[in-house]
């Protein structure tokens, strides 16, 4: 976090960063820095970054594959879809903040429970995967029309949004982000025992005892909240709900759905933030969407633990 919020094209000492905390002054450049941009930046990073993996953690177990995740199951795409219209419709209580953000999470949530309606209806893993991927399809075509149809101003500002960036957040939506982080920490320690007894299987699980359809359903909310919110205020963050929560059962070789939480959170937010320190050190060269490099960084990775599976 600290190397983090002293990263950047201005150099800040230790010393005018403790007086911007302390006593700050609007007319002071580096305390606007500090305060209008690494703060927020910062906190979006650990935010983003520990949701989306806590989000991917609850995916992997509920439908039992360590490839399923917000983005590659469609809960990603639901969001970007709803937030194409919000922003290409022309309509401005949609493009606000508020209703990008409702646009979001109603997409997120909606294409959750499309995917756990696949899931009761097909067996096999991968053709679950290949439902997910087949919707991102879906929705990127459908983005594709709308993007054809809208005018350039709107086609600008999607274009942006689309490219992934930690740095649109301002310290009056911070409070937006704190609470969707809050009700996805409190929702996953809320299921953790029904998570632990989701590992053998759906049916022993509700044989002890798990309300399949009420757990479900839980899941798909928590996830549709923080990958809702993180998508409005960030764009689409690849890999990050996915590759997390592997690396992290991996690493502590546990079941126990408390430590792997623990373990996603943080691990997600150290993750984030490294990626956008590194972007932040290559702004003097070029701008490096976030969404990008987590994809540069998280799809080998994947491709290295389906080789590792079948083996």
């Amino acid at each position: 976090m600290l190397w983090h919020l002293f990263s950047g094209p201005i150099q800040i000492d230790g010393e005018t960063f403790f007086s911007a905390i302390t006593n700050f002054d609007s007319q002071q450049l580096s305390h606007n820095v500090v305060w209008e941009l690494r703060i927020p930046r910062m906190i979006t990073a650990l935010i983003a970054g520990a949701g989306l993996s806590i989000a991917g953690l609850l995916m992997q177990t509920l439908f039992n594959n360590p490839l399923a995740g917000p983005y590659v199951l469609g809960i990603n795409s639901g969001a970007s879809l709803f937030v194409a219209f919000a922003i290409m419709a022309g309509i401005p209580m949609l493009s606000s903040d508020l209703g990008i953000i409702a646009n979001a999470l109603i997409g997120a949530f909606l294409f959750g429970l499309i995917i756990v309606f696949f899931s009761s209806v097909v067996r096999q893993q991968i053709s679950l995967l290949l439902i997910g991927l087949m919707l991102g399809s879906f929705t990127s075509a459908i983005v594709s029309v709308l993007q054809s149809a809208s005018g350039l101003q709107e086609l600008k500002l999607f274009t942006l949004w689309a490219l992934g960036s930690l740095q649109a957040v301002t310290l009056e939506q911070l409070p937006i982000l704190f609470a969707s982080f809050g009700v996805t920490v409190l929702g996953a320690f809320l299921v953790v025992k029904p998570l632990n007894l989701l590992v053998l299987g759906t049916s022993e699980a509700a044989l002890l005892g798990v309300r399949i359809k009420r757990v479900r359903l839980l899941i798909i909310l928590v996830t549709a909240v923080i990958t809702g919110v993180v998508t409005a205020f960030c764009g689409p963050i690849a890999f990050v709900g996915l590759a997390v929560p592997n690396l992290i059962r991996i690493v502590m070789k546990t079941q126990n759905h408390s430590y792997l939480i623990l373990g996603s959170l943080l691990t997600g937010a150290i993750f984030l933030l490294i990626c956008d320190i590194t972007i932040q050190y290559l702004e003097s060269l070029f701008a490096l969407p976030i969404n990008a490099l987590t994809s540069l960084i998280g799809a080998p990775f994947v491709i290295l633990l389906v080789l590792r599976r079948l083996r």
